[in-house]
């Protein structure tokens, strides 16, 4: 069986409207020149890490990239600002939203447009401080540690595509 028919929300071709984004995910490692979001499954143990946010969605850490920063450089900057964490092991990609904006311009200058991806990655990490909640970000409330099924059912608050996500990369995080 394939991973688009053992996971077929995430792989059906989506819009996400608050983009202006029509996307899909696949397995292929996008060019780093078109990765503008990155977004962590992060593991403690067996256990994965999900914060709440000012909406009451529980969520992946990451968010957008800054300009000029590297993949690793901007992982490092959103665990800390959305959970408090750092890595304590390698970062590994698991897949990608590749998408196309129909907005007349990209949502900050430096990022390309109308082609971009977000990149979805896997990593252990460490939670040792509270989340720094820049006021251009969101706003987190809580950070916790679940169970793996619990994770893979509160991660459905943030799309319903997202338990697949979690549910994948907690297959493909221990090979």
């Amino acid at each position: 069986m394939t991973l688009a028919e053992r996971f077929p929300l995430l792989h059906t071709p989506a819009r996400w409207e608050w983009g202006g984004l029509d996307v899909r995910f696949s397995t292929e490692l996008p060019p780093d020149e078109l990765v503008t979001n990155i977004h962590v499954v992060c593991f403690v143990g067996a256990r994965i890490v999900l914060c709440r946010d000012d909406r009451d969605i529980w969520l992946v850490p990451g968010g957008t990239r800054e300009a000029n920063e590297t993949i690793e450089e901007c992982v490092r900057r959103e665990l800390l600002e959305e959970a408090g964490a750092r890595t304590v092991g390698p970062v590994r990609w698991i897949g990608a939203h590749h998408g196309v904006s129909d907005h007349p311009a990209p949502y900050r200058a430096w990022q390309p447009h109308p082609r971009k991806a977000f990149l979805w990655c896997t990593a252990d990490v460490v939670v040792d401080s509270a989340p720094t909640n820049p006021g251009d970000a969101e706003q987190i409330q809580e950070v916790r540690a679940f169970a793996p099924a619990e994770a893979v059912r509160l991660a459905a608050t943030n799309g319903d595509y997202m338990s697949e996500l979690v549910a994948l990369a907690i297959e493909l995080h221990r090979r």
